[in-house]
Parts: structure tokens; sequence; C-alpha cells
């Protein structure tokens, strides 16, 4: 095999309760990624459209953890690599990680798959913290794994695929404003209440339940953020409006995609998900700030394989 063409899907991290912790993957958007086996080995970046990215090795996500593999693996070979970025870095909703995670998958298949599913997620870690400064896993393994997954453990990295009821849905807003990771972040509390941390202990043992279940009511009633939401809501302009009406027209909950801006909300049904689609439409078309939707299966397979 000399070339390869993968489809490396968005994600939706945190979940409301499952901060650095929990995340899934998207079916309706995502990056289009190409791989080119060479002679000459090594990396190179040949284009990139969609976004405005580096094309130096090791300052771009993607091409830095395919410099890292090849060295690892010692191959006799380069890569040459193409990015289509299909939704804009910025947006909460793992740009980088798709990237990052697109990498790793994509030059594993010319290592006849060499390197396992955790063993990936690792490489397309280094990949978030050349892009962002932080190595978080939740975006990264959802597009490696697909589905659901839950991050267990950091040291050991401990990465868990979690069963996905058949009619969830997600939609998703992503406001026409930047959030960087940095600065979400630096928003954070340093402590947090005991009776905080409970209550968020409890809400993702109920969400991870509901999702073995097929429990909408559980789910719905775990996706609640105490610690992470009310402090980075305010960085996005009008959250509690789009929330507010995103629960009243049937969303099972909504909380904020990774760091932001993106809203989320989870559906049961494709008939919830289009009123939810609806109700935030209407909430944020007055707002006088642009923005782009989406209804969505959640992606149970991850990465695909175009051609």
């Amino acid at each position: 095999m000399d070339y390869l063409k993968i489809f490396a899907p968005a994600t939706v991290a945190n979940v409301s309760c499952g901060f650095d912790s929990l995340g899934f993957a998207v079916d309706a958007i995502g990056d289009e990624m190409t791989f080119i086996k060479t002679v000459e080995k090594g990396v190179k970046i040949t284009n990139i459209t969609g976004a405005v990215l580096p094309y130096n090795v090791d300052e771009n996500a993607a091409s830095a953890v395919i410099k890292k593999i090849l060295l690892e693996a010692k191959a006799d070979f380069g890569i040459a690599l193409t990015i289509h970025k299909g939704f804009s870095p910025g947006s909460g909703l793992g740009s980088s990680a798709a990237s990052a995670a697109g990498a790793a998958f994509g030059v594993n298949q010319f290592l006849t798959h060499q390197y396992s599913n955790l063993e990936l997620t690792k490489f397309a870690m280094f990949g978030e913290e050349v892009a962002c400064g932080s190595a978080i896993a939740d975006n990264v393994a959802a597009a490696i794994y697909g589905g659901f997954v839950l991050v267990r453990s950091y040291e050991p990295l401990e990465v868990i695929k979690l069963p996905v009821p058949e009619e969830l849905r997600v939609v998703a807003i992503h406001p026409q404003i930047a959030i960087k990771t940095k600065d979400a972040r630096e928003v954070l509390p340093k402590e947090i209440a005991l009776q905080d941390a409970v209550t968020q202990w409890a809400n993702v043992g109920g969400l991870v339940s509901g999702l073995f279940t097929n429990n909408y009511e559980l789910i719905s009633n775990s996706l609640v953020d105490v610690i992470v939401e009310p402090f980075r809501k305010g960085l996005i302009p009008f959250f509690d409006e789009v929330k507010t009406n995103a629960i009243k027209a049937g969303a099972l909950g909504a909380g904020i995609s990774g760091s932001g801006p993106t809203i989320f909300a989870l559906c049961k049904g494709d008939k919830s998900a289009k009123n939810v689609y609806k109700a935030i439409e209407a909430a944020y078309q007055e707002t006088g700030i642009g923005f782009e939707m989406f209804i969505s299966k959640i992606n149970p397979q991850g990465m695909k394989i175009i051609k």
C-alpha cells in the first residue's frame, strides 16, 4: 500500500460531568487526510486546506505525531501528508485531536497495524501537547476508539470504550468566536468543595451506567456539571439561553464541548434532535453572532478508511 485516505472525526470531550475523562466521536463532521508512502524518510506536509495551520513538521500536531511514530518504529520509508480541515480550530470539537489521532491511525496502516489503539492514543496525546500544551486523552481516544470512551487513568493510561444507546443523537452549535484551551483552563478553580466533588463523581457513575443500560432518564439526570461549566460558561455568549431552550425542547442535557465555544445537546431519537436543533437555532439567531450547527449520530467506529 502506497496511498491512503481517511476520515478523522470531530469529538465532544468532557461531556458535562466527565472533565478530561469522557468523550465521544461525532459522525457528521471531521477531517480528511491523505498519506503517501515515500522512499525518502521522515514526513512532509504537501497541502493544508480548510484552516491556517503550520507546515513546520515539528509544530503541526499531525506531522509531529507521524515523525515520532516513524522514528520509534525505525521505518524505512516516509510519509507525504495532506490535511483538509472539515471544522474550525478552536471550536471545542477536537480539531487538533482529529489531526493528531488521524495521523497516528493513518501511519499505523503502513506499519501493518503495529500499534494498538492504546499506543496510538499515547502518540496522539503527544500531538495534542504540540498543538495546545496539554497531553489530554479524552478527545484523541474518542477519535481512535470511536463511540463513547472513558479515560479511567492517565498513569498508566487506561481507556475504556463504553456502549452507545442506539437512539442517542447530538445537536451542536458552534458560535463563531474562538476560545483557546489555555484560556479556558485558566478560569478553572484550583480547589473545589467536597460536596461538589461527590456530586460530580456520582454523575459520572450515573452517566456510564445509563450508557450501559440504555437508560435515557439516567443519562439525562447525570448530564450535570457542577465544577467546570459554572466557570467556563461565561466565556460563551448566550450559553444559558441555548441550554435552557435545548432542554425545554426535549434534550436529555446540554453542556460545553471541550473548552468551548461549541455547545452540545444529547437527545433521544431523530425527532427530538430536530426539535432541539430548531430551538437552539431560534435562541441564537437574534444574537448578532454567526454560528454553525449540526445534528449527528454518535460515531461508533471512529476513524474511517475512505480509500
